[in-house]
C-alpha cells in the first residue's frame, strides 16, 4: 500500500544517515476534524490515501537524553503527487 511505501522510503532515508533506531513513530497522518486522523503513514497504515485529503509528513529523530527534531509539513493530496501547504524553505 502507498501509505506503507511512503513510510518505508522515509525510514530508508533516515537509516541511510545512521539514525534508523532514532525514528520511533510513523511518518505522518491525515488531518481533518481531529488533528490526528487516518490514514496513517506507518508500517501499519491500511487506509487508502485519496485525492483531496490533507496529510502531515513529519519525520522525526530523537536522541535519548539529548534532543529530538521533527520536521512537519502539511500536504494536499493531488491527482498525481502532493502540494506542500506549509511552504517552509529549509
Amino acid at each position: 500500500m502507498i501509505e506503507q511505501k511512503i513510510d518505508s522510503l522515509t525510514r530508508k532515508i533516515i537509516e541511510s544517515h545512521g539514525y534508523g533506531e532514532n525514528f520511533s513513530h510513523g511518518t505522518g497522518h491525515g488531518v481533518g476534524l481531529d488533528i490526528h486522523e487516518s490514514p496513517n503513514l506507518s508500517p501499519q497504515g491500511k487506509q487508502k490515501i485519496k485525492k483531496g485529503m490533507v496529510m502531515t509528513i513529519e519525520p522525526g529523530i530523537y536522541l535519548p537524553g539529548k534532543f529530538g527534531i521533527r520536521l512537519e509539513n502539511m500536504v494536499l493530496i493531488m491527482g498525481k503527487g502532493a502540494k506542500n501547504l506549509t511552504n517552509i524553505k529549509i
